[in-house]
C-alpha cells in the first residue's frame, strides 16, 4: 500500500520527478558511500542523466538537485535560499563536500552528463552514479529511476512488486475493492486509509503529519500571494498571483461582484503555489510538484469558502485524496515522463475532487464518482513544458485542474453515486493512453506547446 507520507512530501521545486527524485537518489548514493566507508577513497563521482532527465533536466534543475543530494541534502530538509548558495559555491570552486563530509573535486559541467541519446529501457527518468578512486577504479555504482512524485526505485526493480513488511488492516488494489471494504466494514474511505496509516505509525504521528502537510500547503499559497518578480529560467514569466490577489481583495468591497468570482480565487490559490514551485520554493508534492497547486487550491477553497470547515474536514480530505492517489500510482502512473500530464494534473484533480466530495458529505460511491469524473476529463493530456520549465502551461493548468476538481465533486454530489464508467476503467485507460502517447508529448519538451509556442 502507498501511504499518505509517500504521496505528500515537503520539498523544493520545480519538479518532484526531475528535482526531488534525483536529489533523493543522489543523497541516498552519498549515504551508501559513507556507510561502506568509501568516502576517504573517492576521487571522483560522475552522474549521468538519461531520457527525460537529460532532455529537460536543465530547465527542471536536475543538475542542481544532484549537487544538493551528493552534498547530503534531502528535499524535505533543504532550505531553498541556502540550497542556491551551496550550488553556486560548488559551481564556482569546482569542489563538493560528498555526503556533507568528504571534500572532492567536482565540476558540474564535467561530472554531470546529460545523455539524451542512450536508451532508457526501464523508465524515461533514469540516472546513473559512479564513484572512482584516484586510479580510476570503480568503487561503487548505482542506476536509479525517478518514477514520479519523488519516488526513486533501482532500475532493476522497476515493474516488480514486493510484499509489504507490515500487514495492513484493509488491503485493496483497485477502487472496486475499496468500495467493497467500505460496505463490508461500514467505513468511509478516510476511515480505511487512517486505519492503514496507523498500522505504520502511531495515530498521533499520523495526525501531526496531516496537520504539517496542510500547514505547508497553506504557507506556500501565502508566500505566493505576497511575492512579486520574474520567474527564473529565461522565459521571463512574470508572477501574477500577488497582483491578482490585490485585485480580488479590492473587488470584495464592490457591489458588482460576479457569481463566478469564486473561480478566480480558486485559480489564484493554484497559481500562487505553482509560481512558488517554478521559483524553486518550498512546496508539497501532491502527488507531484508539477501538479502541486491543485490540491492546496481546493483545500483552501474548503477552508475559506465552505461553511463548517474544520481540522477534522482537512483530515478527511487528505486521507480520501490519499486513497485515490494510491490507486492511480498502483495501477497507472503519476509521472509526466511516463504518461503525460494526465498522470500529474489529472491525478491531482481526481484526488482533490474525491477529497472535496468527502468533506461535503459524499458517500463512498459519490466520492469514487467524483474521482472518476475528474480523471476522465484529463485523459490524453500531454506534458509539453516550454523550455523544459515548469511554467508554461503548467501554472495555469493547475488552476484549471483545481476548478475542474470542484466541478467534478459538485456533479458527483448531485447524483447518487451510480455511473456507467467506474474509476478503475478510467485509470486503466489513462495507463493505456500514456503507453500509446508519443514520447515527444511526455515531458521531453520535443512536442506540443514546447515547440509550437515560438510560432505564436
Amino acid at each position: 500500500m502507498i501511504s499518505f507520507s509517500e504521496l505528500f512530501k515537503i520539498g523544493i521545486g520545480p519538479s518532484s520527478s526531475h528535482t526531488g527524485g534525483p536529489m533523493t537518489a543522489a543523497a541516498d548514493f552519498a549515504v551508501s558511500l559513507a556507510a561502506d566507508n568509501l568516502l576517504g577513497r573517492i576521487d571522483r563521482v560522475d552522474v549521468t542523466l538519461y531520457g527525460s532527465l537529460a532532455w529537460t533536466g536543465r530547465g527542471h534543475g536536475t543538475d542542481k538537485a544532484v549537487i544538493l543530494g551528493l552534498s547530503g541534502l534531502h528535499p524535505a530538509a533543504a532550505d531553498p535560499d541556502l540550497a542556491d548558495a551551496l550550488v553556486d559555491t560548488v559551481r564556482a570552486e569546482h569542489r563538493l563536500r560528498l555526503a556533507g563530509r568528504q571534500l572532492i573535486a567536482f565540476d558540474p559541467e564535467q561530472n554531470i552528463i546529460f545523455d539524451g541519446v542512450s536508451a532508457t529501457p526501464a523508465h524515461p527518468n533514469t540516472l546513473a552514479f559512479e564513484a572512482r578512486d584516484e586510479t580510476g577504479a570503480l568503487l561503487a555504482s548505482a542506476r536509479l529511476c525517478s518514477v514520479g512524485g519523488g519516488f526513486v526505485v533501482p532500475e532493476a526493480e522497476i515493474g516488480q512488486s514486493s510484499t509489504p513488511a507490515i500487514a495492513m488492516p484493509y488491503v485493496f488494489e483497485n477502487a472496486r475493492a475499496l468500495l467493497a471494504l467500505g460496505k463490508t466494514h461500514g467505513k468511509t474511505i478516510a476511515d480505511i486509509i487512517f486505519a492503514n496509516e496507523c498500522a505504520l505509525r502511531d495515530a498521533a504521528d499520523v495526525q501531526e503529519s496531516i496537520a504539517a502537510i496542510d500547514a505547508a500547503m497553506m504557507a506556500c499559497i501565502d508566500r505566493g500571494l505576497r511575492t512579486k518578480g520574474i520567474l527564473p529560467g529565461g522565459l521571463h514569466v512574470k508572477r501574477r498571483a500577488e497582483a491578482l490577489f490585490q485585485r480580488l481583495t479590492a473587488r470584495q468591497a464592490s457591489n458588482t461582484r460576479l457569481p463566478h468570482e469564486i473561480l478566480d480565487w480558486v485559480s489564484l490559490y493554484a497559481i500562487a503555489v505553482n509560481e512558488e514551485n517554478a521559483a524553486g520554493g518550498r512546496v508539497v508534492t501532491a502527488p507531484t510538484n508539477g501538479a502541486a497547486g491543485v490540491i492546496p487550491a481546493v483545500l483552501r477553497y474548503y477552508h475559506e469558502h465552505c461553511p463548517n470547515a474544520s481540522a477534522e474536514g482537512t483530515r478527511v480530505f487528505l486521507l480520501t485524496a490519499t486513497a485515490i492517489g494510491a490507486l492511480i500510482k498502483m495501477n497507472a502512473s503519476i509521472s509526466g515522463a511516463e504518461v503525460g500530464c494526465q498522470g500529474e494534473v489529472g491525478a491531482a484533480c481526481s484526488m482533490a475532487a474525491a477529497g472535496l466530495a468527502a468533506v461535503l458529505g459524499g458517500t463512498n460511491e459519490q466520492i469514487e464518482n467524483a474521482a472518476e469524473i475528474a480523471m476522465e476529463h484529463h485523459l490524453g493530456m500531454t506534458c509539453d513544458p516550454i523550455g523544459g520549465l515548469v511554467q508554461i502551461p503548467c501554472i495555469e493548468r493547475n488552476a484549471f485542474g483545481a476548478v475542474k476538481a470542484i466541478n467534478a465533486a459538485s456533479l458527483a454530489l448531485n447524483g447518487d453515486g451510480e455511473h456507467h464508467v467506474p474509476l478503475d476503467r478510467v485509470i486503466a485507460t489513462m495507463r493505456e493512453t500514456g503507453a500509446d502517447m508519443q514520447a515527444k508529448y511526455k515531458e521531453t519538451s520535443k512536442g506540443g506547446l514546447a515547440v509550437n509556442w515560438i510560432e505564436c
